[in-house]
């Protein structure tokens, strides 16, 4: 299984960033797809995740500003972020959970005061 993320970067507090992660490699489509982040000395923490029938889950971080969505039929999940805060800067890692759990490489997601 491949998961390849794209959109990280660098943005100024108070905009948006979109991130994209497209899943391959399996022949069937992922029950669970999603989004978690990991700072500088923190722990690896949830963001966002949505099931293949459209079920959400959000981390209480990023509620209400965040909005994750998936295209089935391309594997692939989006996370739609907005008002970002210098406190959003992270690794953003892609997950997918088919019978076990897959990571992507992650994507840098850097937000400026």
């Amino acid at each position: 299984v491949r998961l390849v993320e794209s959109g990280g970067g660098l943005v100024q507090a108070g905009k948006s960033l979109r991130l994209s992660c497209a899943a391959s490699g399996y022949s069937l489509s992922p029950n669970t797809m999603g989004w978690y982040r990991q700072a500088p000395g923190n722990r690896r923490e949830l963001v966002a995740t949505i099931t293949s029938s459209g079920g959400t889950n959000y981390g209480d971080s990023v509620n209400g500003r965040f909005t994750i969505s998936r295209d089935n039929a391309k594997d692939t999940v989006y996370l739609q972020m907005n008002s970002l805060t210098p406190e959003d800067t992270a690794v953003y890692y892609c997950y997918a959970h088919y019978v076990s759990d897959y990571w992507g490489q992650g994507t840098q997601v850097t937000v400026s005061s």
